[in-house]
């Protein structure tokens, strides 16, 4: 009888030896694949090589040749060793060599047909909706809270004729200030150190650190010190309000032992050497002032001092002095969190603060103009209008924001500053200066 003859019957010897072919059950490397049996004869089922029936369907060598032959019963009912092929119902797919398995919860090709050169259709994946939760809950609460009626203006004046039944919404100015003031109070991740600088004597430094002061003191309510960090004698301590003692950065810095001790060390005890502002609500720390001193700030005094400060207060403003080159201005610029470039209304201010600006860049201070704000002040009731335009022009580019301060008598007089005698607009100016200072804190 011929080879490839069909033959009927149950014996081994009976049945011609089968050979399974790729199945578009795995797709078309599938291990487990076989198309209909086609008969091979008696041919040797351990061969690699392709087949010799012209009529089968070319295959290229894979792990399981040779293992697909079997005796004995018809192929249809064939079953292949448990470590070769998995149990009737739990048949997984595996991939093409050199590709990843599905990601998990995907769907290999459906059973029973998905030919080559096709791919599942499968559906695109959702990024799940986030969970909103308590904090985003109270934060859009927070911001949907009507923040009352309006008090300035023609709109306060008709809520009052109204004994309040008629409620106008605030207008845009008041309603700014609000924010101002939101941003001012808003809390720091730790303490904060705010550097004014100018290498210009005469670039309203001094006032803008007492105005500032006071702005913060009294809006955020406490935590506030100004430090005359001039290497040997500023006027901070001169132009704020006077106390029962003259302590200063000095007398601090020969009694610094006493506050070695975290634990033992408490702010009543530094007291003794700040000065307190009253209703303005933030300390003074004033620069040596005694006369029989020979001796200058250096860099290791300001990080003693700057420490110091650190565990007592949330926000620092250092006043500087005149000479880029000093030990304490170069250590006050490298642990400023924020520089504000103070000038007047001056071409000499205005040139010197671009030049400190310049220097800073030179020295190797990364992202310069994100961690500077200009606050550009009037000297005078009548200022040249196209200087100052050029200038705010100039440091708009240099720095975050500039603002305009207008000119206070209460400021520019050279004495004790009087916090109850700065004008509307300075107040409202320097709301606007440090709610942006705060907001780049």
């Amino acid at each position: 009888m011929p080879d490839d003859a069909p033959v009927s019957g149950n014996g081994p010897d009976q049945h011609p030896r089968w050979q399974l072919q790729p199945s578009p059950v795995a797709g078309p490397s599938g291990p487990y694949a076989a198309h209909p049996p086609t008969a091979t004869g008696h041919q040797n089922s351990q061969q690699n090589g392709p087949s010799t029936n012209p009529g089968a369907r070319r295959r290229q060598p894979g792990p399981t040749d040779g293992a697909a032959a079997y005796n004995g019963a018809p192929p249809s009912y064939a079953q292949p060793p448990q470590h070769q092929r998995p149990p009737a119902g739990a048949h997984q797919a595996q991939p093409p060599t050199g590709q990843q398995p599905p990601p998990a919860g995907q769907q290999g090709p459906p059973q029973g047909g998905q030919y080559a050169g096709q791919q599942p259709n499968l559906p695109p994946q959702q990024e799940p909706e986030p969970v909103p939760t308590a904090q985003d809950f109270l934060r859009a609460r927070h911001q949907a809270i009507d923040i009352g009626p309006a008090t300035w203006g023609w709109r306060g004046v008709v809520r009052k004729l109204t004994f309040g039944l008629i409620k106008p919404k605030m207008g845009k100015a008041e309603r700014t200030w609000r924010q101002s003031r939101a941003a001012v109070q808003r809390s720091f991740a730790g303490p904060r150190t705010v550097v004014f600088a100018n290498p210009k004597g005469g670039a309203a430094k001094t006032t803008s650190v007492l105005a500032a002061g006071y702005t913060f003191g009294t809006v955020r309510g406490g935590g506030v010190v100004a430090w005359d960090n001039n290497e040997t004698r500023g006027t901070l301590g001169m132009r704020g309000e006077q106390v029962g003692h003259h302590n200063t950065t000095r007398e601090l810095l020969d009694d610094l032992e006493r506050f070695q001790d975290v634990y033992e060390s408490r702010i009543g005890d530094l007291s003794a050497f700040v000065r307190s502002q009253g209703d303005a609500h933030f300390d003074v720390l004033a620069s040596d002032e005694r006369a029989d001193v020979t001796g200058t700030i250096k860099a290791n005094d300001f990080d003693a001092v700057h420490r110091l400060l650190e565990r007592f207060y949330h926000l620092i403003l250092v006043d500087t002095g005149n000479n880029l080159r000093a030990e304490n201005w170069l250590a006050a610029a490298k642990m400023a969190d924020l520089i504000v470039v103070t000038c007047t209304v001056r071409e000499d201010t205005g040139y010197s603060g671009l030049w400190m600006l310049d220097a800073l860049a030179d020295a190797g201070h990364s992202q310069i103009k994100d961690k500077t704000i200009t606050v550009l002040a009037d000297p005078s009731p009548n200022v040249d209008a196209q200087l100052a335009k050029d200038l705010t022009a100039v440091y708009a580019q240099r720095t975050r924001d500039v603002f305009r301060i207008p000119y206070d008598p209460a400021l520019v007089a050279g004495s004790v500053v009087q916090y109850d005698q700065l004008s509307d607009a300075t107040r409202s100016a320097w709301l606007k200066a440090c709610a942006a200072m705060a907001e780049a804190l």
